[in-house]
């Protein structure tokens, strides 16, 4: 058999497997392990013992369980609580404010978590029945909490850009950076869209009632104090970084210390909490950990078959298709695979085939990081198995249908197809950052 039919034949036992049921780590990182028994015998064990000892000399990955804890202290000592009611007095008295305010809401929960599923909790747990409450439209808020919970995979400190860089053996600190930007244009595009068409459809958004908006300044003062510790919190993490004060590592440190700090000062650092917050860190950090591990044992298959040279003849060489051809085919069925995948099985399953593939074609990895995480957060949200689509119907009130829902991203996925389309004709968008920090 030649090495392309063996690589095609562990592709399709893993997708089989996968259709099964089998949980993601289980079914890659058997398929790699059976493969290179077969293939080279004896020795071929060595591969899986290769991925752990790779994984555990990989320092950055000490960020993985120190940003994932930060993100559920924050959640767990409901820090986001005071955040929204920020947003709620300053935002409230304009057509579709709340709805801003949500998206707001989202970008501080992002740079503080790193995890999409945290804020579609947050979002749906607190906005969503006051945004429904105040008679905003529900398809709108639906799909307003979906796309801003998907700006948690790219704005910093993503964890899929850790775990991206991990399997592209790529800078995590470039590729944090280099998220920055395009996650603020996407935050940008989503609140120009909102406050159109809350604009055009005043009934969509209406504004808070002229008795709610009655509040002394006094007031809105102390809740504008609740934003700053979140922002000092995001400071002493990607600021000192970004200023060259702390190393990757350190600022993970740092962030989850601050976050402690925050929840001790005021008072919601019980010992349910942190038992909380500790035991869904590990749960986490361990499924990301084992997903690797699989990830890299399946890659180092593929390379020893050289897969990735006999798929760079067939679409350049015999198909003539041109890099950028090749690249817009890749980001396509990333989407198609987030239909029935998350964003990690999507990385693990064909970044051994695109990565080495994308930077043989001439593409800078760490921008392509950025295109595949925005790519996801499409993903995510698109019918008919999305992700974000199943999670919010599970957190959504009973009067938020299935329906109501796939129709609700529809403008919202549009939309971030623009600015994927923008990021990929303006490379600088991501960057720029990355390179103006390390002197490129």
């Amino acid at each position: 058999m030649s090495y392309e039919l063996i690589a095609l034949a562990m592709f399709t036992s893993m997708m089989l497997m996968l259709l099964t049921g089998q949980r993601v780590f289980g079914a890659i990182g058997f398929v790699g392990g059976i493969a290179a028994l077969l293939l080279w015998g004896d020795g071929g064990a060595e591969l899986p013992f290769s991925a752990v000892i790779k994984l555990m000399k990989w320092y950055p990955l000490m960020t993985l369980p120190m940003f994932i804890y930060m993100g559920y202290i924050m959640s767990e000592s409901r820090i986001a609580d005071d955040l929204y009611e920020m947003f709620h007095v300053w935002m409230g008295s304009i057509h579709g404010g709340l709805a801003i305010g949500t998206i707001g809401l989202m970008v501080i929960i992002s740079a503080m978590n790193g995890l999409s599923v945290a804020g579609m909790a947050i979002g749906a747990t607190i906005a969503l029945p006051e945004l429904l409450r105040r008679g905003y439209d529900k398809i709108m808020v639906t799909g307003v909490i979906q796309a801003g919970s998907s700006l948690g995979i790219l704005v910093p400190p993503s964890v899929v850009l850790v775990l991206y860089g991990m399997i592209a053996r790529q800078p995590v600190g470039q590729l944090w950076l280099a998220g920055v930007f395009p996650g603020l244009l996407m935050a940008t595009l989503f609140v120009i869209y909102i406050a159109v068409r809350c604009k055009l459809q005043p009934n969509l958004g209406p504004p808070l009632s002229e008795e709610e908006r009655n509040v002394s300044w006094a007031t809105k003062i102390r809740l504008l104090q609740a934003g700053i510790l979140p922002l000092l919190i995001f400071f002493s993490m990607t600021g000192l970084f970004v200023m060259g004060v702390t190393s990757l590592v350190e600022s993970s440190a740092v962030g989850a210390t601050v976050a402690t700090l925050v929840a001790l000062v005021k008072g919601r650092l019980t010992r349910k909490v942190m038992e909380a917050t500790l035991r869904k860190t590990l749960q986490v950090t361990c499924m990301f950990m084992w997903i690797i591990l699989a990830a890299l044992c399946f890659g180092a298959v593929f390379d020893g078959l050289g897969a990735v040279k006999a798929i760079e003849f067939f679409f350049v060489d015999r198909m003539g298709l041109t890099p950028w051809e090749i690249l817009i085919m890749m980001q396509i069925s990333y989407i198609l695979m987030g239909m029935f995948l998350d964003d990690t099985a999507m990385l693990v399953i064909v970044a051994p085939l695109y990565v080495p593939l994308v930077g043989a074609l001439g593409f800078d990895l760490i921008w392509y990081g950025v295109l595949y995480t925005i790519t996801c957060q499409i993903a995510y949200m698109t019918p008919p198995f999305g992700y974000n689509l199943f999670l919010m119907r599970a957190m959504a009130p009973p009067e938020i249908t299935l329906a109501d829902i796939y129709r609700s991203i529809t403008p919202f996925v549009i939309v971030m197809a623009f600015g994927l389309a923008v990021v990929m004709l303006f490379p600088e968008i991501a960057l720029w950052l990355p390179n103006w920090h390390y002197g490129k």
